[in-house]
């Protein structure tokens, strides 16, 4: 049976690394294929394969366990749920594969894209732009086929040139940009607000006209600051909650 191959990251001194870690190992347990092995290598492995300590490594895992994503049995070793629910906590602190694992684990549906001017609520991001290419996409619970989020991604031209469609159905945005284009990302600036479900946006989250939702903006610049992608992403009122940690060191 094969073994269970996290992705790599390249570690931000700057945030918790037991935080980063978790994120990164997350984004992969919700990323994996089905037929992907369900026990995880060892805390040694893992902590070896990021370049960490044991300590911070099961400090990381001891996250996860708290999420409902592994159990860890003594002598027997650490596994991934397979029943685990994959609507989550939208959770922040500035880690671009925080925002990675935070898109994964969903079964997504490209609903279109195409060029077409650039759209009053990313106009404020491209003051040098005229048009943007728009990817809408739609994403489910994958044991449940229910609605969670729809986000549309307004993309500079010459980046979206270079975006295979087919890879959004795999991978958030920030990803293929990063992983599979090859942009350099600087920073990623998000806002989140309440708002009521539009008639669009009822109808594809499936709930009530006028429920509650949340609206999140993610702005994705490069290291000399020039926006490259603007995400607009509607979640499900019901099934996300907004939480911020503040590293106070």
């Amino acid at each position: 049976m094969t073994s269970f191959a996290p992705d790599s990251i390249v570690l931000n001194r700057k945030l918790p690394l037991w935080y980063q870690v978790s994120q990164s190992l997350r984004a992969s347990i919700l990323g994996r294929s089905p037929r992907d092995p369900l026990r995880l290598p060892t805390e040694e492995q893992l902590a070896g394969h990021y370049g960490v300590s044991v300590l911070t490594m099961r400090q990381a895992l001891k996250e996860l366990e708290e999420e409902g994503l592994i159990t860890r049995h003594r002598r027997r070793g650490t596994f991934i749920e397979p029943d685990v629910r994959r609507g989550a906590p939208v959770r922040l602190l500035g880690s671009v594969d925080a925002i990675v694992a935070q898109q994964s684990g969903m079964r997504t549906e490209l609903l279109g894209h195409g060029t077409g001017p650039v759209p009053p609520e990313a106009a404020e991001h491209y003051p040098d732009l005229t048009e943007a290419v728009t990817f809408h996409r739609l994403r489910r619970d994958e044991q449940t086929g229910e609605p969670t989020n729809h986000a549309r991604n307004y993309v500079r031209p010459e980046l979206a040139a270079r975006v295979d469609p087919a890879d959004l159905a795999r991978w958030p945005m920030t990803k293929v940009l990063r992983d599979v284009v090859g942009v350099e990302i600087g920073r990623i600036t998000d806002t989140v607000e309440a708002r009521l479900a539009d008639p669009e946006t009822a109808r594809l989250l499936d709930v009530p006209l006028l429920s509650p939702i949340l609206h999140y903006t993610g702005v994705t610049h490069d290291p000399a600051g020039r926006v490259l992608d603007v995400a607009v992403i509607h979640y499900r009122g019901d099934r996300f909650s907004f939480t911020v940690t503040l590293d106070a060191t």
